[in-house]
């Protein structure tokens, strides 16, 4: 049998890189494809079997110590013992298995994740929105075939399409076959002479593309929306995997979500708390009547129904709750004060004394929200 190194061209002390770079070098002159004679076969198979050997460094090792090139060690009929694991335990890596079934080149494509943010009011009701993503589309040049146009993959001469290569181990338990993938078709079965010049044969290409959908009315900040084949096209033109659109809901100047529900706060002047009032405020979805009824307080909590979010399962819309705040003027002229001081003596108001202890407005608004 020829010794590796000197099938390689290379010295016992050779780098792996330098053993790399010797096999590419001879790959490239003795490949079938290239040079069709029949002794540059039997030359590229003896140099991919010294390839095999030599890149592996448990295999170098064992070589160097005297080993046949495949894991034994000829003369003695001992060793092998890596290689009876690898066939008994699995260990045929990447290259097809043991029916010798060669890998597909098409597989399924990643998926993909977006980040959208909407605004509050477009929850209220759902959105339709085009997005813009940035991923791995169908080569429309080859349409997946990895191929330039008018050429397709041939057989690997060195595996004759089986994906992987076979080699006979002596051990203790006699000869036992191997497999391992093929190098030079990476366990394809094929090869491509004319890989297509626009995915560099990958069958896909980056681009940006257009994604319409319609997002549900509901959804909130955190929430994955999954849309199955809508993600990067795999190899070769393989499935499309899935993708996600995760979204983020933006703070609202004047409303804020709870549950179905909006919460808002409107500010009252005395006079209309003291007398009653109505006004129209502005929701969401338009403008709503508010009544106001006499002597209301602050931290009253005024429920209009049906002015909330629709639910993300279901057709019945939260409710639009509004939290009373009084506001008390700081500014009086001289006039205004006295009209203050006179109803202070016509109500007789009773002197200010202690009550139960709340955290200021926001916290009692809070808990009305939450009880009413």
């Amino acid at each position: 049998m020829a010794d590796h190194y000197d099938v390689l061209g290379v010295a016992r002390d050779a780098s792996p890189e330098e053993i790399k770079k010797a096999y590419r070098r001879l790959a490239r002159e003795l490949h079938p494809d290239v040079n069709p004679g029949e002794d540059a076969s039997e030359r590229f198979k003896l140099v991919t079997h010294a390839y095999d050997v030599l890149s592996d460094p448990e295999q170098r090792q064992r070589y160097d110590m005297g080993g046949d090139g495949s894991g034994g060690f000829g003369g003695a009929g001992f060793g092998g013992f890596g290689d009876i694991f690898e066939t008994f335990f699995g260990g045929g890596g990447a290259g097809g298995g043991r029916a010798g079934r060669p890998r597909s080149r098409r597989e399924r494509g990643q998926d993909a994740l977006v980040r959208v943010t909407l605004e509050l009011g477009e929850v209220v009701f759902g959105v339709h929105r085009d997005i813009e993503v940035d991923t791995a589309v169908l080569c429309e040049t080859c349409q997946g075939s990895c191929c330039q146009p008018g050429t397709q993959p041939v057989t690997c001469d060195v595996c004759h399409g089986a994906g992987n290569v076979q080699r006979t181990v002596r051990s203790l338990l006699g000869n036992v076959v191997t497999s391992q993938p093929c190098n030079v078709c990476q366990g394809y079965g094929t090869t491509i002479p004319y890989p297509c010049t626009t995915c560099q044969g990958q069958g896909r290409v980056r681009a940006r593309r257009t994604v319409s959908l319609d997002i549900p009315a509901g959804v909130e900040t955190g929430l994955r929306l999954q849309l199955p084949g809508s993600g990067e096209v795999g190899p070769a033109g393989g499935p499309n995997g899935d993708l996600y659109l995760e979204v983020t809901v933006a703070a609202h100047d004047v409303f804020s979500r709870e549950g179905d529900d909006l919460l808002a706060t409107l500010e009252v002047s005395m006079p209309d708390a003291v007398l009653g009032a109505t006004t129209t405020i502005e929701s969401l979805d338009g403008p709503v009547d508010l009544e106001l009824r006499a002597g209301v307080q602050s931290g009253d909590v005024l429920t209009i129904k049906g002015r909330g979010i629709t639910p993300l399962r279901g057709s019945n819309r939260g409710d639009l709750r509004v939290g009373v705040h009084v506001v008390t003027p700081t500014r009086l002229d001289a006039k205004e004060r006295a009209l203050i001081e006179e109803l202070r003596k016509r109500t007789k108001s009773p002197e200010p004394r202690l009550a139960e202890f709340h955290q200021g407005l926001f916290a009692k608004l809070r808990d009305r929200f939450r009880t009413s």
